[in-house]
């Protein structure tokens, strides 16, 4: 589990998109959240695989850019952004694991070889039939 402190996110208040009457065109109740990966306390390995993610919040930059806008509240939305943030960042914190070849065993080759040439004598067998 990864922390990120406060001091390295850039949190903006916007206007909220979408229905809501009079109360959406004059609150800004949406957040911005603007989190530089590249320059980011987190550790490196952890950086390559943020970046590496083929995510279109993540800018050329390396800048991660989050809007949260679900709830009619800001409080809310800055926790939901934060937390959706959290989430993003602990995925790839873990690295991959390798993948270990897998080979199949003698009895599944066997078992295959054999139903193979069984196959194989079926054709043949239709063929020298028709032809003398």
């Amino acid at each position: 589990m990864l922390v990120i402190a406060e001091s390295e996110v850039d949190v903006t208040a916007i206007r909220a998109q979408g229905p809501g009457g009079q109360n959406v065109n004059k609150v800004s109740s949406a957040i911005q959240l603007r989190f530089d990966i590249v320059h980011s306390s987190l550790p490196e390995p952890v950086k390559e695989r943020l970046l590496a993610l083929s995510d279109s919040r993540i800018t050329q930059e390396g800048v991660l850019v989050l809007k949260a806008q679900r709830y009619r509240t800001q409080d809310m939305n800055r926790m939901d952004a934060f937390s959706r943030l959290h989430e993003l960042v602990n995925s790839v914190a873990v690295p991959p694991k390798k993948r270990k070849p897998t080979k199949p065993s003698y009895g599944a080759v066997q078992k295959r070889l054999q139903s193979k040439n069984k196959r194989s004598d079926l054709k043949a067998s239709r063929g020298s039939k028709g032809l003398d």
